[in-house]
């Protein structure tokens, strides 16, 4: 179990594009913590998303965290972009490109939290030599490129691995992938405080089930399942 104070960040994705604005603003007021911005580029993943255009959107939406991942490579060319559209956190791939060291401090020298997302196929020792430079740990437990996928039972090992990894340090410790109130609890056991969750929470895009909804997660991650 992580100290860490529990997060809920939806992830956009799931949106209804047609009023995006209104989508998130309605999380928001539902009771998100992050706003989360999935950017694929139909290259690293089989999926075209977001841009850094998608991000200023977001920004000017909400007050709340805005929290990137980028699900693109290379990555560093865009680092910048990102930071100056408002993402408060970038997080990029340990897949993604060659020099990861590099990636997260030009994240961080850009003033946002620096964030390392980890493939379901990837050992947690692909990160261990950069766990000083790092924030926020994505662990994703779905195959990233598109949402509503099932959730990958091997990921609860993962989760205890980071956390036995990160010991304490100030890290969060964020699950993508398959979320819902169902699950939440042994995730948080198994060490996540950052649950992203687009299907449960936006299914059927009606504003008015959003609140309970994020609040079923965040209880599911408070009533702690072994």
């Amino acid at each position: 179990m992580s100290t860490r104070p529990i997060r809920i960040a939806p992830s956009i994705l799931s949106a209804d594009f047609t009023r995006l604005g209104e989508e998130i603003r309605a999380i928001d007021a539902a009771g998100a913590d992050y706003i989360h911005v999935d950017v694929m580029d139909g290259h690293f993943v089989p999926n075209i998303t977001f841009g850094p255009i998608a991000a200023a959107a977001a920004r000017q939406a909400s007050r709340k965290i805005i929290d990137c991942h980028l699900m693109i490579t290379p990555t560093d060319p865009f680092i910048t972009a990102f930071a100056k559209a408002g993402a408060d956190i970038i997080t990029v791939h340990a897949e993604a490109g060659p020099h990861l060291h590099r990636s997260l401090q030009a994240i961080r020298n850009e003033g946002k939290k620096a964030g390392v997302a980890i493939n379901p196929a990837t050992p947690v020792s692909a990160i261990a030599h950069v766990i000083t430079d790092v924030d926020l740990i994505l662990v994703m437990s779905v195959n990233p490129g598109f949402g509503g996928q099932t959730f990958i039972e091997e990921s609860y090992t993962k989760l205890r691995q980071v956390r036995d990894l990160v010991a304490g340090r100030p890290i969060d410790i964020e699950v993508d992938g398959g979320v819902s109130a169902d699950n939440a609890g042994k995730l948080a056991a198994a060490g996540a405080n950052v649950f992203v969750a687009g299907t449960s929470i936006f299914a059927g895009n009606d504003p008015k089930t959003y609140a309970a909804r994020i609040a079923a997660i965040r209880n599911g991650a408070l009533t702690i399942q072994v």
